[in-house]
C-alpha cells in the first residue's frame, strides 16, 4: 500500500501545504486564529465531501442502503463548505488566505476496500472531529461568540450521524465476511496511524474523549474506554 495519494485538485486561490507545521498554526490568543480556523475547516470539509463521493464512485456495488447514507453526508459535508465559507467572509476573511492541507483525503484514497475507508475517515477521523466540536461548543459558549456555537451544534448532529452509520456498516461487515474484514479494518487503521504521524509530527493535537456523543455515534462502552486510553498515551 502507497503511503499518500495525490491531493485533490485546487484552483490558484490555495497554498497547499503536506506537513502540519507548514501551516500557519497560530497560538490561541491570536487576533486571527478564529479565522484561520473556519478557513482550515472549510478546506477539510471540502476533503470530506471529495472522499465521501469517491466511496460512491469506487463501490458501486456497495448495498444501497450504504450508499445511500454515504450521499447523504455529501450533502451534509457541501452544506458545512457552505456554512464555514459563510462565517469565514462574514467575519473578514477569504478563500486563499492561509495554506491547507488535505492529508485527509491523501490517506484515504489508498485504502482499498470500503470497510477500510469507513475505519478510518468515518469511525476515526469523524469520531476524534465529534470530540472536537464538542469541546469547541463549550469553548465558544464561554467565550459568548452564538454564531459559532451554533456552527458546531449544526455540524455535530451531522457527523454523530456519518460515524453512527459507519459503526452499524463495519459490524455488518465483521458479521457476513469475518476475519477478511477485520483484516482490512486492521490494515486500513495501521496504514493511517502510520501516515497521520508522519503528516502530523508531535504537534501534540488531541481533544478529551467525549463518552456522550460517542456513545449517541454507536461506539460501545468497551471501545470508549480504547479511545480514552489511546488519548492519554499519545
Amino acid at each position: 500500500m502507497i503511503r499518500f495519494a495525490d491531493s485533490p485538485a485546487r484552483d490558484e486561490r490555495f497554498v497547499v501545504k503536506e506537513k502540519w507545521n507548514e501551516l500557519v498554526n497560530l497560538s490561541h490568543d491570536h487576533p486571527d486564529v478564529d479565522m484561520e480556523f473556519l478557513h482550515r475547516q472549510m478546506n477539510e470539509e471540502v476533503d470530506s465531501l471529495e472522499m465521501a463521493s469517491r466511496n460512491l464512485t469506487d463501490f458501486p456495488d456497495a448495498p444501497w442502503e450504504l450508499r445511500m447514507s454515504i450521499a447523504r453526508q455529501c450533502s451534509d459535508e457541501a452544506r458545512h463548505v457552505q456554512a464555514f465559507r459563510r462565517l469565514l467572509e462574514k467575519r473578514g476573511g477569504f478563500v486563499g488566505q492561509f495554506p491547507v492541507m488535505n492529508f485527509q483525503f491523501r490517506i484515504i484514497m489508498t485504502i482499498d476496500t470500503l470497510v477500510g475507508r469507513l475505519a478510518v475517515a468515518n469511525r476515526s477521523f469523524e469520531a476524534a472531529g465529534i470530540d472536537a466540536i464538542t469541546e469547541g461548543i463549550a469553548s465558544k459558549y464561554r467565550e459568548n461568540d452564538p454564531e459559532f456555537v451554533g456552527l458546531f451544534d449544526a455540524q455535530l448532529a451531522d457527523e454523530i450521524e456519518h460515524v453512527r452509520f459507519a459503526n452499524k456498516w463495519i459490524k455488518t461487515f465483521i458479521d457476513q465476511e469475518g476475519g477478511r474484514a477485520l483484516f482490512a479494518i486492521a490494515r486500513a487503521v495501521a496504514h493511517a496511524d502510520a501516515a497521520f504521524g508522519e503528516i502530523i509530527g508531535d504537534c501534540g493535537i488531541a481533544w478529551p474523549v467525549d463518552a456522550a456523543t460517542r456513545r449517541e455515534a454507536g461506539f460501545t462502552e468497551d471501545e470508549i474506554e480504547s479511545a480514552r486510553a489511546l488519548a492519554g498515551r499519545g
